[in-house]
């Protein structure tokens, strides 16, 4: 069965339905290198962890770069793992995996064309996970940008990496099952697509975008 991460979490509630709902982890993001207000201050972060029941992985996903920050925000958080969404080095990386054996690790790779794969594979050895996002290239964000990439260099990342690959990028309860069906990924992670007016999650979007996802069967 496909994984599913819920990610932009900024209140207890929230996390607690997704995980109501079926999904695997809740992605916390904290760090911020662009304008957005998907990003919560690592207090906030450490009391959502805090409030998650057993058997659900909490994900520190953070724009940061610098090491010891990253190291020091995950033991204060108390999170099961990180995502790298900056220009985290595979040297960096490893760096985190020494200091956290016990902390799964992930690095987002922004999906290009056929070079974004050439580059995920420089992470072979210091990662447990890739992540294939999305950037748009007119505005320089990554991550939480609604827009989609080309699915089919994510098929390619898939059968090219030895490693699980997530799909994210403008994933809604609309076409997760279509861009599951084409990339045929470890798991799916989702924010925009579950969000509602107010700018937290939307339970039926949430519950949808889950229950969608999980009804996959290769």
């Amino acid at each position: 069965m496909v994984r599913v991460k819920i990610c932009g979490i900024k209140r207890k509630e929230d996390a607690l339905a997704a995980i109501r709902y079926g999904a695997d982890a809740i992605g916390l993001l904290v760090g911020k290198k662009y304008p957005s207000d998907d990003f919560i201050d690592e207090t906030t972060a450490k009391n959502i962890v805090e409030s998650l029941p057993p058997l659900c992985s909490s994900v520190l996903v953070t724009h940061l770069t610098d090491t010891k920050t990253v190291i020091e925000l995950a033991v204060f958080t108390r999170v099961t793992t990180i995502q790298l969404h900056g220009d985290s080095s595979p040297a960096d990386a490893q760096k985190i995996k020494t200091a956290l054996p016990y902390v799964k690790l992930y690095k987002a790779v922004h999906i290009i064309d056929e070079s974004s794969i050439d580059h995920a594979k420089q992470f072979l050895d210091s990662v447990d996970a890739i992540l294939a996002d999305t950037v748009n290239t007119a505005t320089g964000q990554v991550g939480g940008t609604g827009l989609t990439h080309d699915w089919s260099v994510s098929k390619n990342l898939v059968a090219a990496f030895n490693k699980p690959v997530i799909l994210s990028g403008g994933l809604t309860p609309d076409n997760v099952v279509n861009a599951i069906e084409t990339v045929m990924p470890y798991g799916v992670d989702v924010n925009s697509g579950t969000q509602g007016a107010d700018g937290y999650k939307d339970t039926t979007k949430l519950r949808l975008f889950i229950e969608r996802a999980k009804s996959f069967e290769s």
